[in-house]
């Protein structure tokens, strides 16, 4: 079985599309240079993709930041609270603290908004404290299942802090209310670059700074030293968003856009210098020069280069298909480009090796109809081995059936007539044979030689062979029925026998067959010789091998010539369902 060949290791697509894109992009860089001035405008835009894009990236990962621990507060407001002391909750503020670094501390409060514990790292830890929260903006604010932000505080004038608090999904369950510090938002301010110099600051709603990649200004909390970037964001906002240019801190000028944090109605604001984020336009322009004159040089080489690449394996296909197309089939078209040539190559290989193949079977099932039966033949082509035809010794059951009258009626009958119904009768006693798996070994004038059990097993040859001679008794006797205008006389008989004898091919070397010999080869030629028409006579081994299985009858025995004593014979019962 022929493999398919492997998909190239490169497309010839792809070269042509490389050696057009060459020839075409001349021109369009020569026209390039006449529209240099539409590249601010695009890199504006690209900017501002860019920009939003990054402030929506930053707002996003500020949103993950806070929803981590509020998702972590959630948990802390599952269950219940009991009357007493709650061991468990305790663990759990604890492991809370553990792994919600920012969270400085943590206080939870019942249905009715007495403080049940409180756990701080700055502080002094209380259980049943009894506080009462129940007019605290964080108790009345939040809703079932929700979460409330308060706004940022700046404790001791710098760090800034913002308040969580998060309620349970069910009534007595409480709220958990959480003092976020914000400095750790700084590690996603400060992993924010855009360019080489660009970056990233949030101002919250009242436009006090929250992060900024250098914290010392957060810690400041100087309002006026960050009027510059409320002014910016300012500017944005009155551009619907867009990108827009403005002064940062340092009075440099800039390019920004915003996005929001609308849980926490914070802004998140993304710059890049102004001078840097058009630098690629001056940049490009000294390229495109240099560009018009490498491209018109490589557009040539590469059109020259592929051309040439192209043609040689194309007349090597053409000379390898013209030999395969006159026979030669163990000619080779030797290929090697790494695309769809070669794989051609090897598609029209495996058609040669595939027609080599295919010529020898069919020369060799040639030969062998020359001079073998076809089921015999049919069986050395499939089993790749003659070695089943050599002689050897077995049990076998032979059939020989003969036309009764017949020569009488050739005699008397135009030649044609008896061609043309001797090929009729050929033909139906060759498909019985066919179905029921046997050998037909030779015809001879108007009789037939079978063998069951030779060179194929088969299970039962006797019961086989009695099914398969009352077959062709009812198709040879139906196919009379049909010609009873040519002789009424014509009749068939016949007989089979069951025994050891030796098979294999015999003959010259021009002319084989494949046969039996023995004394049951003439027994059953000589109860064939024997049957009446429409008879099956079967010899006593075949019936005692049926035993039952097929409908016999037992007939007085007969003289055979060739038999010193009576032979007892049976009749297939052709009255049974068959």
């Amino acid at each position: 079985m022929t493999q398919s060949p492997s998909a190239p290791r490169s497309s010839l697509f792809a070269k042509y599309f490389i050696a057009l894109f060459a020839a075409v992009v001349v021109p369009l860089l020569v026209a390039g240079g006449s529209e240099a001035w539409f590249g601010q405008r695009d890199q504006k835009a690209r900017l501002n993709d860019l920009l939003e894009a990054e402030a929506r990236s930053a707002a996003a990962k500020i949103q993950d930041f806070l929803d981590g621990i509020r998702d972590q507060l959630a948990w802390t407001v599952q269950l219940p609270w009991s009357d007493g002391a709650d061991e468990r909750r305790r663990l759990d503020a604890f492991r809370l603290l553990r792994q919600v670094p920012a969270v400085v501390s943590l206080t939870l409060v019942d249905a009715t908004g007495r403080e049940r514990l409180f756990v701080s790292r700055m502080g002094l830890n209380k259980i049943e404290g009894g506080a009462d929260h129940s007019a605290s903006p964080a108790f009345m604010s939040v809703r079932a299942g929700g979460a409330w932000y308060g706004p940022v505080s700046f404790h001791a004038g710098s760090e800034p802090f913002l308040t969580i608090a998060v309620a349970g999904t069910r009534t007595g369950v409480g709220v958990a209310v959480a003092e976020v510090n914000l400095k750790l938002i700084w590690d996603v301010i400060s992993a924010i670059r855009v360019g080489r110099t660009g970056g990233a600051f949030v101002l919250d709603q009242p436009g006090r700074l929250v992060a900024h990649p250098d914290i010392s200004l957060v810690l400041r909390a100087d309002q006026i030293s960050v009027r510059p970037l409320q002014a910016l964001r300012a500017r944005i906002t009155a551009q619907s968003g867009q990108a827009t240019a403005g002064r940062d801190i340092g009075g440099h000028m800039v390019l920004a856009a915003m996005a929001q944090i609308p849980g926490v109605d914070w802004s998140v604001v993304v710059k890049q210098p102004v001078a840097e984020a058009f630098e690629p336009i001056y940049a490009a322009l000294w390229r495109t020069g240099a560009l018009l004159i490498v491209g018109s040089g490589l557009a040539a080489a590469l059109a020259y280069w592929l051309t040439q690449r192209m043609i040689e394996p194309i007349r090597i296909l053409e000379d390898g298909v013209g030999r395969i197309g006159a026979g030669q089939f163990d000619h080779r078209i030797d290929i090697v480009t790494g695309d769809e040539f070669e794989r051609l190559a090897t598609r029209f290989n495996e058609m040669a090796g595939d027609l080599a193949v295919s010529q020898e079977r069919s020369e060799r099932i040639g030969r062998l109809k020359r001079f073998l039966a076809p089921q015999v033949a049919e069986l050395v082509d499939r089993s790749g081995d003659d070695s089943v035809l050599d002689g050897r010794r077995i049990e076998v059951v032979v059939v020989f059936g003969d036309l009764r009258g017949f020569t009488a009626f050739s005699a008397r009958t135009e030649p044609e007539i008896v061609m043309s119904f001797l090929g009729e009768y050929y033909d139906a006693l060759d498909r019985v044979v066919i179905d029921h798996g046997a050998t037909l070994t030779h015809f001879s004038g108007d009789g037939m030689m079978v063998l069951i059990n030779a060179p194929v097993s088969r299970p039962d040859p006797a019961v086989c062979a009695v099914n398969m001679a009352r077959d062709m008794q009812k198709t040879v006797q139906s196919l009379l029925r049909d010609r009873q205008m040519l002789d009424h006389r014509l009749g068939f008989g016949v007989g089979l026998a069951m025994g050891p004898a030796t098979v294999g091919r015999i003959g010259s070397e021009g002319r084989l067959e494949y046969t039996a010999i023995g004394t049951v080869v003439n027994l059953a030629s000589r109860l064939c010789a024997s049957a009446g028409n429409a008879e099956v006579l079967v010899d006593l081994v075949a019936a005692e091998a049926v035993d039952g299985r097929a409908p016999l009858v037992e007939l007085d025995a007969r003289v055979l010539k060739g038999f010193d004593q009576p032979v007892r014979v049976f009749a297939a019962d052709m009255r049974a369902a068959g």
